[in-house]
């Protein structure tokens, strides 16, 4: 792929909400070639994960929700996950979309796992709490979900608010977001494989 493709995939229930305002500011600092691709996951919902990893029937789906990200996912050099911290993690919404990978990975023909090596993975969050140690676990989360596909990471950036809007106020986390998706993107790791953990912010 000689040109970047991002795909914003929307993990909130509530929409045009605080984190969907600061990935769009992020967004607004891309240059105009780079393709942008924005998916709902409240306007199009995934069906409950089903747990066939020992199964042998593994169907690409051919149509709904799960086509349209299956491809979506497939085509994009950068994948944004958008959620806001829901219980110190991802939104139930975004948790189903990577569930959802685990099936991807074992569809034959796809080669979703080698397709999304070294491809690069992101985050963007909004949380009601000032102390940003919280969203430890949703950073964690997607950090290891990058390095099992040995994807890189670019991190997560963190916004805070609570109200509609509120993330508008947050001026640091506004600066932060001109320049998120120039910093670099190494290839991620566990936690446990190095001594210093990636910047969140």
């Amino acid at each position: 792929m000689s040109t970047r493709r991002f795909l914003f995939v929307l993990g909130s229930s509530r929409p045009d909400g605080n984190t969907e305002r600061l990935a769009r500011a992020a967004a607004e600092q891309l240059p105009a070639d780079v393709e942008q691709e924005w998916i709902s996951l409240v306007e199009h919902p995934l069906p409950d994960f089903e747990d066939q990893r020992h199964d042998t029937d593994h169907v690409r789906p051919t149509e709904g929700s799960a086509a349209l990200l299956l491809d979506a996912t497939l085509a994009a050099t950068d994948i944004v996950i958008a959620s806001p911290l829901y219980w110190y993690t991802l939104s139930g919404q975004a948790k189903r979309y990577l569930d959802h990978w685990s099936g991807w990975l074992r569809v034959p023909g796809v080669d979703f796992g080698a397709t999304l090596a070294g491809r690069t993975l992101w985050g963007v969050t909004v949380l009601a709490e000032e102390e940003q140690a919280v969203a430890d676990p949703l950073v964690g989360a997607l950090r290891n979900s990058a390095a099992y596909l040995r994807m890189r990471f670019g991190g997560v950036l963190l916004g805070n608010g609570s109200k509609p809007g509120d993330v508008l106020a947050d001026a640091q986390a506004l600066a932060r977001a001109k320049t998120f998706f120039e910093r670099p993107a190494p290839l991620a790791r566990y936690t446990f494989e190095t001594d210093h953990a990636f910047e969140a912010g």
